[in-house]
């Protein structure tokens, strides 16, 4: 790690001595545009509308622009383009995101409010996504321990009315088709409708699925200081579960890469849901504004499965394993925040203060697999063995003998559990810009978190009440308006109920400590310079650090045990060059070690990535993309079990027939590389997609 220290310190000296020379003299406040700014409408991931320069922390901006021209359909396609962070497969059902190390289902927030239901993310009715690295409770409260990622949903455009339609389709046999509508009711009434319908398909057999979205938003100034948005989402997703396939002798077995370890009438996710929100803002002086929103989500999920647990290379034999587990979570959380700016002398002051409050009512159940040659009674009915053959035959054993595959057997219900959870926060922050050059963040969070897990299936209950205090710290120094150099320091902290809220783990009863929160912290320092209005470049170098709460089986005490260290550098060169060439670069280094002194799960050495946008002509252009990931352990303290590096190859060209008709050709995969982006754990390992073409054109009304 040594030289990732000192290309870190080299580049950072670098910048700030040749940042003055190269950059172009402008107001950094005047970059009030989209993508520059972290979310610049009233309800924002920041609460205060922020230019990235004066962000003391890293982060990636990925535009609905990028997300059109890059072709993405998913989160997890904008990962694979952002330093410090790559996927996970998340059981084939749901976003997983490593941030710095740390995976994560549920650290996803819209419009900077909570979204940590376990499901794909579409993209559809997004402004812009916000990748924010490193732990930080006082925006985001519990949780966010190795960052967030936060969508900006698009909002009613005032004194413009537009239609656009996107279509597409491509080689696999998916498609698409997006509308964007925005009209003005009024001279203070605003509406606008997205809606989008996708046919899924990819490479692997039986995969397939539908997803269907549509979100009404109306925008109503009240009067000239006072602005009301409303908003409706209605979700309703089905797709095929694919676990991936296993490995042996340390690495997957490629041979399988066309077998899907699955049932194809039994692997599937279902979600529906429904989503209003509502956000009021007011501006009660030229240096005071205040913010208050309501979101009410209802979401209704289903997940079952069949996947790999065990195989031998020599038998060819693999023995299977699954369950079946629906969930249903209303959410109700209500934020405010009031942000006022004053002078003291020569020092300006922007204090934000707000709240949260957050109710949560989530029932779960989990069915173990059942085979019919099983008997429930039987240490292990819920898995068997199998001749791999593509498709495997579920209707005969290993044995050759007789069985069939149940998701909802009486006998196999392994839990059923319903959790209360209230969490009531408050928070604290002063951005103090001493002078023009220096500025100052303080800040903290008080979070009481509240949860109570029924266990319906033993009639037992347990119970946690955690109250947490959160500091923030930044400092920036700024030698002009294009250039920052910043420090952070931030913690945040992860109730024991799990990021999905299931369970209450371990501990004696009655013990205060037996439920003692997980801890993180996190230390950065950067440089942030613009090189012209439109062309920054960002790095950094971090570190942090987990506590992990362990129970030795018999004391009442909880021990603190070290869980996982991390350290790295990234960064990022983006933006538009001139006035034909368009460049996004990222690049990250990162080693981890797990409380054992191994090493950790997940985390590439070294990942970077180019996008590269030319346009020949105002009607014609094309793209090149590279993304190369190393080669990262599978499971933890496991360095001889390996997803193999790979390097993959995009481009794209576009072509606009006329002013309202534009046409797109993405190339994903150009040289066919069979490669393995993410798994899950030792014997589900994702399949890369092989070459594929998409087609898709867009037309404005």
């Amino acid at each position: 790690m040594k030289k990732v220290r000192l290309l870190g310190v080299t580049i950072l000296c670098a910048l700030f001595v040749v940042g003055p020379v190269l950059a172009e003299s402008y107001d950094a406040e005047e970059i009030l545009v989209k993508g520059r700014v972290l979310q610049s409408d009233q309800m924002n991931a920041l609460k205060v509308p922020t230019p990235i320069i004066n962000v003391p922390q890293s982060l990636s901006i990925v535009t609905d622009e990028d997300v059109r021209k890059k072709g993405f359909k998913e989160i997890g396609d904008i990962v694979r383009y952002t330093p410090g962070i790559n996927t996970s497969l998340g059981e084939g059902h749901r976003d997983a995101v490593v941030f710095r190390g740390v995976r994560s289902t549920a650290d996803f927030y819209q419009d900077g409010v909570r979204d940590d239901v376990q499901y794909y993310r579409p993209l559809y009715n997004v402004e812009q996504v916000e990748v924010l690295r490193g732990p930080n409770a006082l925006l985001f409260g519990r949780g966010g321990t190795g960052g967030v990622i936060n969508r900006v949903s698009k909002k009613p455009v005032n004194g413009k009315d537009f239609k656009t339609v996107d279509i597409g389709f491509d080689s696999f046999g998916a498609s698409d088709i997006a509308a964007d509508l925005n009209t003005n009711l009024s001279d203070s009434v605003a509406f606008r409708l997205n809606v989008h319908s996708d046919s899924l398909e990819n490479h692997r057999d039986f995969y397939n699925g539908d997803r269907f979205g549509i979100n009404p938003t109306v925008s109503i100034a009240l009067d000239a200081d006072t602005d009301l948005d409303l908003s409706y989402e209605y979700i309703d997703h089905e797709r095929f579960i694919d676990r991936g396939i296993p490995t042996a002798n340390g690495e997957p077995v490629k041979a399988l890469s066309d077998i899907v370890f699955g049932d194809k009438d039994g692997n599937l996710n279902k979600v529906e849901a429904s989503v209003l929100r509502a956000a009021l803002s007011h501006r009660f002086s030229d240096s005071t504004k205040g913010s208050l929103s309501l979101t009410s989500s209802s979401f209704e999920k289903m997940y079952q499965n069949t996947y790999a647990n065990s195989y031998d290379l020599d038998t060819d034999v693999v023995e299977m394993d699954g369950y079946h587990d629906p969930t249903d979570r209303d959410n109700l959380i209500l934020s405010g925040n009031l942000v006022n700016e004053f002078s003291v002398g020569n020092m300006t002051h922007t204090i934000l203060t707000g709240f949260e409050s957050v109710k949560t009512d989530n029932s779960n159940l989990r069915y173990n697999i059942f085979w019919a040659s099983n008997d429930c009674s039987a240490s292990n009915y819920d898995r068997e063995s199998f001749n791999v053959a593509n498709p495997i035959d579920f209707t005969v054993n290993a044995s050759g003998d007789a069985t069939a595959v149940e998701y909802k057997n009486s006998c196999a219900l392994k839990s059923s559990t319903e959790t209360e959870i209230s969490v009531s926060s408050l928070y604290f922050q002063d951005q103090i810009d001493i002078t023009d050059n220096l500025i100052v963040l303080l800040g903290g969070r008080y979070d009481k978190f509240d949860v109570k897990v029924d266990d319906i299936k033993n009639a037992s209950s347990a119970s946690r009440v955690d109250t947490e205090f959160s500091p923030r710290f930044g400092l920036i120094y700024k030698p002009q308006n294009n250039v920052s150099v910043y420090y952070s320091y931030s913690e945040s902290f992860s109730p024991r109920s799990g990021e999905q809220y299931k369970k209450l783990t371990g501990g004696a009863p009655g013990s205060g400590e037996t439920l003692k929160p997980d801890y993180y912290e996190s230390s950065e320092i950067g440089v942030k310079f613009d090189l012209n209005k439109n062309f920054s470049f960002t790095s950094a170098f971090f570190e942090s650090e987990s506590e992990i709460a362990g129970y030795d089986g018999s004391s009442s005490e909880y021990i603190t045990e070290r869980g996982l260290s991390v350290e790295g550098f990234e960064l990022e060169l983006k933006g538009q060059v001139n006035d034909n060439l368009n460049v996004a670069f990222s690049y990250s280094n990162i080693d981890g070690e797990t409380s054992s002194g191994g090493q950790p799960k997940e985390i590439p050495e070294s990942t970077y990535s180019i996008w590269t946008t030319y346009d020949v002509n105002p009607k014609f252009g094309w793209a090149l993309g590279v993304m190369h990931q190393g080669e990262s352990a599978v499971k933890d303290n496991k360095p001889d079990l390996l997803l193999p590096a790979y390097t993959r190859v995009d481009a794209a060209v576009y072509y606009e027939l006329s002013n309202d008709t534009k046409l797109q050709l993405n190339l994903e995969n150009l040289s066919d590389e069979v490669y393995f982006p993410h798994s899950h754990s030792t014997h589900q390992v994702a399949v890369g997609e092989p070459r594929n073409v998409r087609f898709s054109l867009r037309k404005d009304f």
